[in-house]
């Protein structure tokens, strides 16, 4: 798929200007950007569904595009499954045809035109996937947990968040040579979307995708195109290695900016003095100079969300203690048995598939529901701050500025500065909930809880509709916040970056494991690989036997272990600089006018970081055997 100087505005405002790509087959490009910045109007034009004010979008004869957004197939009379479906219409209709060409030579019809629409109809079952198209949907609608039960329903009976699961699943099974996908992780657990991550590399198909799920962006782009201000920018590589390369440009780009600003204020200075003095001839030569230069671009400084918790007070040691806990919803058991304790300083994320009760367990640590069973203790001074995924304690007839005065004892003017903050302008501060987007709904209630203060802050999908920028400034805020977090969501970029310790739940049991989402998968992995503990055999037992036993192999010296640490701090020390190194020349303009040597260069980054993270990984595990650590 090529594009070639695409450009769409929407009145007097131009969203796409001159924007041009190309993705080929096995592509996977990450189209980011603000909010607003014009990225699900791109999708729309590259399927087809709204023209362009100009530019092309190329496709190869034939080629089969399919676009899932966020918007759900409402007012349908059909069923979920009969929706899905309709992804693979070219494959049953081939399916048919040929059923109904074998019946005819079955007939003894086997004229040329027969044979011809045969092998037609053959060539189209196999570019949907041949005869296997049943397997590959239920593998779908199973990989992105679609109950089977639930085909038959009509779409009415359907939640916004499952419509939307059924969109993105109806675009998979038509296994198309473009797909388009906007928001594609919203509404999956973290199951479903490491299954999506990994059906999207099976596919081979080009991918444009639009997301705001960072660890997603990760595991999936090759390639990201910047949307900025109407303009479209290309950056041949990885996600990680993309956000390195952009902001060390945007500091040479500062960095040249200022070298030339400097240069023309001198020239203006001469030109200034002689331009009708005794040197009006070389005032009249740097004028012209003047006249001929390009200016650099400085970047703009845009508004940001940018925020922080107010101290919190002093809680007791313990801030929660569970003990014996059951938890069911109605007949359904979720958790059994759970113990565990909370600490002061902890930020626990809360993790597991849609459905195991995630919330639920929350609400009842924080009093919200009873326990079916055993003890919940909340610890001393301990000062709650709930923010809830649903926005049901937002009054839509209250203005903003209303609404955090009502949540706070803050006075109106330290209400709208902190309303600033969160990029609610004087206009936007006295506009009514009810008239606010989603995501302006989910940053005011991010407002009410900075506001509201408390000592435990209990977060309930936190990053929902917000943007990348903002999820950062999010997961800044949380680093930084001194009192207790419990953090249910599925932002695993999120999850790693401030989690002292997991909680999953599996099985309806509660395991809590230190550290964040790689020490979780990591926890995952090692427990997988462990080899199964040998099965009791039916003999009858016997006397223990007087003969020693064989000791058990002791861990390695810790004379050795410091020889390791010295081996691989040297590791370190020569990764780090040959990352510098590839740093500097990520913004080389030559290499970043170099499509192959940019990819390259990026491919080689990327790599590098690997590396780094396994020697450091290796460091800390001799530095532990060192006694060190």
């Amino acid at each position: 798929m090529n594009i070639s100087q695409l450009t769409k505005a929407f009145g007097a405002r131009t969203v796409l200007d001159n924007v041009a790509f190309r993705v080929d087959p096995g592509d996977r490009l990450a189209v980011v950007g603000r909010n607003g910045e014009g990225k699900t109007t791109l999708l729309r034009i590259l399927a087809g569904e709204i023209p362009a004010d100009a530019g092309a979008v190329s496709l190869p004869r034939g080629a089969r595009i399919a676009l899932h957004d966020q918007r759900p197939p409402l007012h349908r009379d059909i069923t979920l499954g009969l929706y899905v479906a309709e992804g693979v219409a070219d494959a049953q209709a081939a399916e048919d045809e040929l059923a109904a060409l074998e019946a005819r030579m079955a007939g003894g019809d086997a004229g040329a035109d027969v044979m011809a629409a045969y092998e037609t109809a053959t060539a189209r079952l196999e570019a949907a996937g041949g005869y296997a198209w049943r397997a590959w949907l239920g593998r779908v609608t199973r990989g992105l947990k679609i109950p089977d039960a639930r085909l038959e329903d009509p779409l009415s009976s359907f939640s916004g968040g499952e419509l939307t699961r059924a969109s993105l699943a109806r675009a998979l099974v038509s296994r198309p040579d473009v797909l388009l996908l906007d928001e594609p992780t919203n509404h999956l657990d973290v199951t479903s979307a490491e299954w999506l991550e990994e059906t999207i590399g099976e596919l081979g198909a080009a991918v444009v995708v639009v997301s705001h799920d960072r660890w997603f962006l990760e595991s999936v782009a090759t390639g990201i195109l910047e949307i900025e201000r109407g303009k479209g920018k290309v950056w041949p590589m990885g996600y990680s290695a993309y956000r390195t390369a952009r902001a060390l440009a945007l500091e040479q780009q500062v960095v040249e900016s200022e070298r030339q600003q400097a240069e023309i204020e001198r020239l203006e200075r001469f030109v200034t003095r002689w331009k009708a003095g005794t040197k009006s001839k070389q005032a009249s030569s740097r004028q012209k100079r003047l006249d001929k230069i390009d200016r650099i671009d400085v970047p703009r400084r845009r508004s940001s969300l940018a925020f922080g918790f107010p101290p919190a007070g002093r809680s007791g040691r313990v801030v929660i203690e569970v003990d014996g806990l059951d938890v069911k919803v109605g007949d359904r058991s979720l958790i059994a048995g759970a113990g565990f304790a909370l600490e002061r300083g902890q930020r626990l994320a809360v993790v597991g598939p849609n459905g195991t009760g995630k919330t639920t367990l929350v609400e009842t640590l924080i009093g919200k529901r009873k326990p079916s069973a055993g003890r919940v203790s909340v610890g001393h001074r301990v000062e709650l701050a709930y923010f809830s995924q649903h926005e049901t304690d937002l009054r839509g007839d209250r203005t903003v500025v209303e609404t955090i005065l009502s949540e706070s004892s803050l006075t109106r003017t330290q209400a709208r500065t902190i309303l600033g903050s969160f990029l609610f302008g004087a206009d936007m501060a006295d506009r009514r909930v009810d008239a606010l987007s989603g995501g302006e709904r989910r940053r005011l209630s991010l407002v009410a809880l900075v506001a509201g203060g408390g000592n435990l802050l209990v977060l309930d999908e936190p990053t929902n509709h917000l943007d990348t920028e903002s999820r950062e400034a999010l997961e800044d805020a949380i680093q930084a916040y001194d009192g207790t977090v419990i953090l249910i969501s599925h932002d695993r970029a999120l999850i790693d970056a401030v989690a002292t310790s997991t909680l999953a739940i599996e099985d309806q049991k509660v395991v809590v494991r230190p550290g964040g989402w790689l020490d979780l998968l990591r926890a995952r992995a090692e427990a997988a690989a462990a080899p199964p503990k040998p099965a009791p055999t039916a003999k009858t037992p016997t006397k223990k036997s007087s003969l020693p036993t064989a000791e058990p192999t002791a861990p390695r010296s810790s004379g050795r272990a410091a020889r390791d640490m010295k081996r691989l701090e040297k590791r370190v020390a020569e990764l780090e600089a040959q990352v510098a190194s590839v740093e500097i020349e990520l913004i080389d303009p030559d290499v970043m006018s170099d499509r192959e040597r940019l990819a390259e260069a990026g491919q080689r980054h990327e790599q590098l970081q690997k590396d780094l993270s396994w020697a450091l990984h290796e460091w800390e595990t001799a530095a532990e055997a060192a006694g060190v650590a």
